[in-house]
């Protein structure tokens, strides 16, 4: 038995751990663990940005939209839909991105024991099965540059779209980890701080 289980394909052996867990918990018990967790890090999602999701340069709006093509592009994101004269901008690449490896690592490790208590609640010993899982995600990020007193106001929002069922089975998340969003935000600000450095109005 032990035998064969070690030699199991990582797929089927998802799989089976999935069937396995599913006997532990009702569909309605997950529903739940995951509505809750949603919940949790919709409000962590939406203080992240009120605190940090906006940001005013002093500079003209296209170059404020330049510079964020750049920006997103350097950082591994992909062009999906762009309107120069409305300010607004839409990228998005396959999970982790704009996050490294290790970032992604780095914040699940973070926001992993938030998600697993909650999840606790309905589903008892399957929480500790669920995981942040990249694989089959795409992060997209929406930006907008809308002129303003100060020169250009720059916001940022992000969400995660499924391309791909989890391996796992256990259903996704809407919401990106709370630390993987702060970590975005901070590496994307920093590239256009160094893009804007040296541009002013009217330049």
């Amino acid at each position: 038995m032990r035998a064969g289980f070690r030699g199991m394909p990582f797929a089927a052996l998802c799989a089976t751990l999935a069937a396995f867990l599913g006997a532990c918990a009702s569909d309605m018990q997950i529903h739940d663990a995951i509505v809750d967790v949603n919940r949790a890090f919709q409000t962590e999602y939406e203080k992240i940005l009120a605190e940090d999701g906006t940001r005013t340069y002093p500079v003209p709006p296209k170059v404020a939209f330049a510079a964020a093509v750049r920006v997103m592009q350097r950082l591994g994101m992909r062009p999906a839909d762009a309107a120069p004269d409305l300010g607004y901008l839409n990228v998005y690449a396959p999970a982790p991105a704009p996050l490294s490896a290790e970032e992604w690592r780095r914040a699940s490790e973070a926001d992993l024991p938030k998600l697993r208590s909650i999840a606790a609640q309905h589903v008892g010993m399957l929480s500790y099965f669920i995981g942040f899982e990249p694989e089959g995600l795409e992060i997209v990020i929406n930006v907008t540059t809308l002129e303003s007193s100060g020169g250009t106001e720059i916001s940022l929002t992000t969400r995660m779209r499924e391309v791909a069922a989890p391996r796992s089975g256990i259903p996704r998340r809407e919401y990106p980890p709370p630390t993987g969003v702060r970590i975005a935000l901070g590496k994307i600000w920093q590239e256009l701080d160094g893009e804007l450095a040296g541009a002013k109005i009217g330049r």
